[in-house]
């Protein structure tokens, strides 16, 4: 499987393109539309989700809800584009009105203007935003399905809001409570607090980042390869979640709580009662490169959002003179957005990693092989 995506933020419209997708999924739009709800959701968004809302529309490789194995292309369109029609119609458009010159610390937008060569940050800024991610949610909610279909599981929460983390560890079946929640979080008392600590930020022009934690459960061992550094399992869905706006760290399983460790508080003995099963899941479900049948656990980083509505200190590319970063309409905190994209992101390549091992055309035959799997 393949993703590509195109759009930029105030665009006509956000497309994706999936290739290898195999003949006869199921493709549940509502289930879709749910995800790109949630990717909008969580409390400390901004204005902009008030004039989104978003819903897919498949475009190609879909007949009477299944897929044809043929390329499956999607848009979801942009409503704010009737806003900035005037200033960003492929058409023709007057650039100069909303020129972005004070660019921002932690933005795209310096180094992107050095290296394709423009004066306006507008021109970076545009794809390089966070909205492009509504086209991976998509995509991720497709490749939730596939797997879905072979008994895999993808969910997830907030840990941590801004330094307020929350230390328990709970059951794969606890985990969608958290979509009922205002910040993703299992602790309502650590969730008030955040709440109150994204108000005072609020309040003072700041953002908050956070700590994410994603499972899946219900992946047999196998998949990922130790014979090549490319094929390393560990590899893949690092690079995935890395991918992903504002990410910034990511561990699996204890992580670098490993550094901390003697041997012997680390590595998880093995029991066999029919199958081969761990004592612990340290090693958070991959070992060697491969998934050994255990949980597959990550936990993500992400920094506080680049755009500060006080403005950092920064220079004017315009003038080369000292000035205040300029100020987009931005969120406070979009944990729970991150949350429901790094979901997204690590089923799209989990499904490539599992398509790849087990080959096959239609449904039937790759449940078929998944299910011969030890």
């Amino acid at each position: 499987m393949k993703l590509t995506t195109a759009g930029e933020s105030h665009g006509k419209v956000l497309v994706g393109i999936i290739e290898g997708l195999p003949s006869n999924l199921y493709i549940d739009i509502e289930e879709i539309d749910y995800y790109l709800a949630l990717r909008q959701s969580g409390y400390g968004r901004g204005g902009r989700q008030k004039i989104e809302r978003d819903r897919v529309e498949i475009l190609s490789g879909v007949r009477n809800g299944r897929t044809l194995g043929s390329p499956l292309a999607f848009g979801i369109k942009n409503y704010d584009y009737e806003n900035w029609k005037q200033f960003m119609a492929p058409e023709g458009c007057d650039e100069t009105k909303r020129m972005l010159t004070k660019v921002r610390p932690g933005h795209a937008d310096l180094t992107g203007m050095l290296k394709y060569d423009t004066d306006d940050a507008r021109n970076i800024l545009e794809r390089a935003s966070a909205r492009e991610t509504a086209a991976r949610v998509v995509a991720g909610t497709i490749a939730r399905q596939f797997l879905r279909a072979l008994g895999v599981e993808i969910g997830g929460y907030v840990k941590g809001i801004c330094g307020i983390a929350d230390p328990a560890v709970y059951p794969f079946e606890r985990l969608s409570e958290a979509k009922n929640e205002p910040l993703f979080m299992l602790d309502k008392q650590l969730q008030s607090k955040a709440e109150r600590l994204i108000d005072n930020l609020k309040s003072d022009g700041d953002t908050a980042g956070g700590l994410i934690e994603i499972r899946v459960a219900g992946l047999k061992s196998g998949f990922g390869s130790c014979m090549q550094y490319s094929t390393k399992l560990d590899s893949v869905l690092c690079g995935a979640v890395m991918s992903v706006q504002a990410i910034k760290g990511v561990e699996i399983g204890l992580g670098f709580g490993c550094a901390d460790l003697p041997g012997s508080k680390v590595h998880d003995e093995i029991y066999y009662d029919g199958a081969y099963r761990r004592k612990t899941n340290n090693a958070g479900g991959i070992e060697g490169g491969m998934s050994n049948g255990e949980e597959i656990v990550l936990r993500a980083a992400m920094k506080p959002i680049p755009t500060l509505m006080r403005g950092l200190e920064t220079v004017d590319y315009a003038t080369g003179e000292r000035s205040r970063a300029a100020g987009e309409r931005s969120d406070v905190a979009a944990v729970c957005a991150a949350e429901t994209v790094l979901e997204s992101v690590v089923s799209t390549a989990l499904a490539e990693v599992v398509s790849a091992r087990l080959g096959g055309d239609n449904m039937s035959e790759i449940i078929e092989r998944y299910g011969k799997l030890k």
